[in-house]
């Protein structure tokens, strides 16, 4: 099971050293394409392996972006043809993240080693250009390259579908966007032009925007189930509950993920200076070099808004997760100072009982 990813990694080399190493082991290598909870769904060539992590890897584990998520390469020993245990996760190329929900101070993988986001939205009431851009900062952060997927465009007219147009282009430039219905003809014609083979594609967006249904229009199969809209709420249930690597017939590889409605921003600073590319060139000219673009004299952003040429609801949002993102830095640094005090504690403690003993 490939991916573009691969290309850049000497996977090769690293897995060469890894089994000298541990020659001890038969050790294969494989792409997670399913996680639940303690197990994952590992691809090897033509065989798919259900893993268990390697105790030692597990409780060895600094965080969460320690062990394995969907679309990672792993090494694993394998037992009776269909069970194995995970022993290393191979460096990473891409690794696409969030805060974690529930106001924890940590992350939350999402997958890893995409080469191409396909943000996807769909035209009616859920629709939303903040979403977008929460969308586009996890992705610019990961080096991931980010396409806006505007689909169910046969559910507009033609003049809502130019106001849609209008509004997406005028706060996306520079991002391709592409329109798309799984209910017309030719309606999946710009998406499959886009899709090469050995890639690896991730569905981004809410649930209900028709994520599942454009990968089994792809597919030419059901390899997901789907469900109708709320209509009372216009928003989707969720019908995919876990994350999922499939291959295409043209040799791509897409990730369905589940309804993903809180895109909280952790440690995203560059993805933030690249969405808001706009924000980051007018802030060169600002008076301070430490301005914070809210009530500075000669603050170029502000000046901006004020002559109609900063879009404000695009300023709005900036502020917003620029925010979120100080907030979460700011909270795990202490975090991980207090971790590191209790940890002396505990060895001094350990150092003492030791002297005691003697």
């Amino acid at each position: 099971m490939g991916s573009n990813s691969t290309k850049k990694i000497d996977y090769e080399k690293i897995v060469s050293e890894i089994k000298k190493e541990m020659s001890h082991l038969s050790l294969r290598m494989g792409r997670v394409v399913q996680e639940h909870k303690d197990r994952y769904i590992i691809q090897a060539e033509n065989d798919q392996i259900t893993g268990e992590l390697l105790g030692n890897l597990r409780y060895s584990a600094t965080s969460r972006l320690s062990l394995p998520a969907v679309g990672d390469w792993v090494l694993f020993q394998e037992f009776d043809g269909s069970s194995g245990i995970i022993h290393h996760v191979l460096p990473r190329q891409t690794i696409l993240k969030r805060k974690a929900v529930g106001g924890k101070d940590d992350f939350q993988i999402i997958a890893a080693n995409i080469d191409y986001a396909l943000i996807v939205q769909a035209v009616g009431r859920d629709f939303s250009l903040n979403r977008i851009e929460r969308y586009l900062t996890i992705c610019h952060d990961s080096g991931i390259v980010p396409i806006v997927v505007l689909n169910k465009i046969d559910l507009a007219s033609e003049v809502e579908l130019s106001e849609f147009k209008k509004l997406i282009q005028d706060r996306f430039r520079g991002v391709q966007t592409l329109y798309t219905s799984t209910h017309e003809p030719g309606g999946l014609d710009s998406l499959q032009a886009l899709m090469e083979s050995n890639a690896t594609y991730c569905m981004l967006g809410s649930s209900g925007v028709g994520k599942s249904s454009l990968i089994n229009a792809l597919s030419g199969s059901e390899l997901f189930g789907t469900s109708e809209i709320s209509e009372s709420v216009q928003r989707g249930k969720h019908t995919t509950t876990h994350r999922e690597i499939v291959q295409l017939p043209n040799g791509s590889f897409m990730i369905d993920n589940p309804g993903i409605r809180e895109v909280g921003i952790a440690d995203s600073k560059k993805g933030l200076e690249l969405t808001f590319h706009p924000i980051q060139m007018l802030a060169e000219d600002c008076k301070f070099k430490d301005c914070s673009h809210q009530a500075e004299v000669g603050c170029a952003v502000l000046a901006a808004i004020e002559s109609g040429a900063l879009d404000p609801e695009l300023y709005e949002n900036y502020m917003k997760l620029n925010r979120e993102q100080e907030r979460f830095t700011t909270s795990l640094h202490e975090r991980r100072k207090k971790e590191k005090q209790f940890g002396k504690m505990i060895k001094q403690t350990m150092q003492e009982k030791k002297k005691w003993k003697r």
